[in-house]
C-alpha cells in the first residue's frame, strides 16, 4: 500500500511539472502574444475606426484584437511601457521620439500606418487671407504639435520663423509677423471646443473630425499630401520582432485597409503604404 501511494504521489509531481514546464515553452516559442490575443491602443476617431475594420479582417485570420480607446496623447505611451496594451496606433515620429526621450521609455516604432493632415479652422473666416490683424489663433500646448502648428502657419504665410529652428519651433521663434497675431496654446483634444473663442486655430485631423469637420473640405488652410508626419505602430523593444506583430502590420497595410480609407475619409486621412 505504501510503496503504491509513494508511486502515485511521485507520478503526480512529475505530472505537475511536466505540464509547467510545456506552460514556460508554450510562452518561450509563442512570446509575449502566445494566447493570440492582441490589445490595440488608439486614440478615438479615424484610428479607432481603421481598427476596427482591421478587427474585422483579424477575426478572419484567427487574430484576436481587442481596441482600448485614449481620449489624449499621453497614455498610449504611458500604458504600452507599462504592458496594459501590447501596441499602439496614434503618433507620429517626431511626437513619438520626443515623449520617449523625456519619459525614458523603451518603446521603438514598428510599422508607419497613416497621415492626418493638420489644417487651420475657423468659424470667422472662408479663407486664410481673410483674417484680421490682431486675430487670435489657437495651436497645440505639446512641443511636438506646436512646432508643426507654427510651420504650417507658416506656409500658410502668417509669420516667418527661424529657419534654424524647423519642428521645434516655439512661438518665441517667430521672426515676423505682420499681421501682429496673438497664438494662445491649448491642449489639442479641447482646441476644437474653444474655437468660438477663437479666429482661427490648427487642429490636428483626428480631433477635427470628431468636432464634424470634414478637414479635406472644411480647413481654410491644409498640409499638403506629402506631409512627413506620418503616424505609426510602436511597441516595447522587447517585443519588436514577434510574429503575431508582422502579422497586424500586414492586416494593417492591406488593400481592404486601404479602400476603406480612401472611401471613409476622403483625402482627410492618406495611407502611408
Amino acid at each position: 500500500m505504501k510503496k503504491w501511494l509513494l508511486t502515485s504521489v511521485l507520478f503526480a509531481t512529475l505530472t505537475v511539472l511536466a505540464a509547467c514546464g510545456s506552460e514556460e515553452a508554450d510562452s518561450e516559442s509563442g512570446g509575449l502574444y502566445a494566447d493570440e490575443k492582441l490589445v490595440v491602443g488608439v486614440t478615438a476617431g479615424p484610428h479607432e475606426q481603421i481598427l476596427e475594420k482591421v478587427i474585422e479582417l483579424g477575426k478572419e485570420e484567427g487574430l484576436n484584437i481587442e481596441p482600448k480607446v485614449f481620449t489624449d496623447y499621453v497614455m498610449p505611451n504611458v500604458a504600452l511601457a507599462e504592458k496594459e496594451i501590447d501596441l499602439n496606433i496614434f503618433q507620429t515620429e517626431p511626437y513619438f521620439n520626443a515623449f520617449i526621450e523625456d519619459r525614458n521609455l523603451d518603446l521603438v516604432k514598428s510599422f508607419d500606418t497613416v497621415s492626418f493632415p493638420m489644417g487651420i479652422y475657423s468659424l470667422e473666416v472662408k479663407d486664410i487671407a481673410e483674417l484680421k490683424k490682431g486675430a487670435k489663433i489657437g495651436l497645440p500646448s505639446d512641443p511636438t504639435n506646436s512646432g508643426r502648428a507654427l510651420l504650417l502657419f507658416e506656409k500658410a504665410g502668417l509669420i516667418e520663423l527661424d529657419p534654424e529652428k524647423g519642428i521645434n519651433s516655439t512661438v518665441r521663434d517667430i521672426v515676423k509677423n505682420n499681421g501682429d497675431y496673438e497664438f494662445i496654446e491649448l491642449d489639442s483634444a479641447q482646441i476644437a471646443r474653444q474655437l468660438e473663442e477663437l479666429d482661427a486655430a490648427a487642429i490636428n485631423t483626428n480631433f477635427a473630425i470628431d468636432a464634424g469637420f470634414v478637414p479635406s473640405k472644411d480647413a481654410v488652410f491644409i498640409e499638403p499630401k506629402d506631409s512627413p508626419y506620418v503616424n505609426h505602430a510602436a511597441v516595447r523593444t522587447e517585443d519588436k520582432d514577434d510574429e503575431i506583430i508582422q502579422k497586424l502590420a500586414d492586416l494593417y497595410r492591406s488593400e481592404e485597409i486601404e479602400k476603406f480609407v480612401e472611401e471613409t475619409f476622403e483625402g482627410s486621412v492618406i495611407v502611408s503604404w
